[in-house]
């Protein structure tokens, strides 16, 4: 199952570090607002389920409701995104971030 890196994987910075305190989307120490973040675009999302979810959420079904609370379980499964971020920020520079959901979120309350 993969994950996303919440690095920078391409453009200005890459490498670097992205994560999400206290609801605030950090880069180098920076909280990335509208005050530094100029524009953004998504890229692509990409959705997983969870096996793990998946099947613990089929047994309880299954244990439940038999052969269709086992589908309907196993079809529940979480889906986790990660996302690429084409960062535009104000003094001109570029970054392509990959990202977890919560990182996403919080970057799109702080720019909107």
């Amino acid at each position: 199952m993969a994950s996303a890196k919440n690095r920078v994987i391409a453009g200005c910075y890459v490498g670097e570090r992205v994560s999400v305190t206290l609801g605030n989307p950090f880069m180098m120490g920076v909280i990335l607002d509208k005050n530094v973040v100029r524009n953004y675009e998504l890229v692509t999302d990409e959705h997983r389920r969870s096996a793990a979810s998946g099947v613990a959420r089929g047994l309880v079904g299954g244990a439940l409701l038999g052969p269709v609370g086992l589908l309907a379980g196993g079809l529940s499964a979480k889906s986790k995104g990660i996302y690429l971020i084409a960062v535009e920020f104000v003094d001109g520079t570029r970054s392509l971030i990959e990202a977890d959901d919560k990182f996403y979120k919080a970057l799109v309350k702080k720019c909107f």
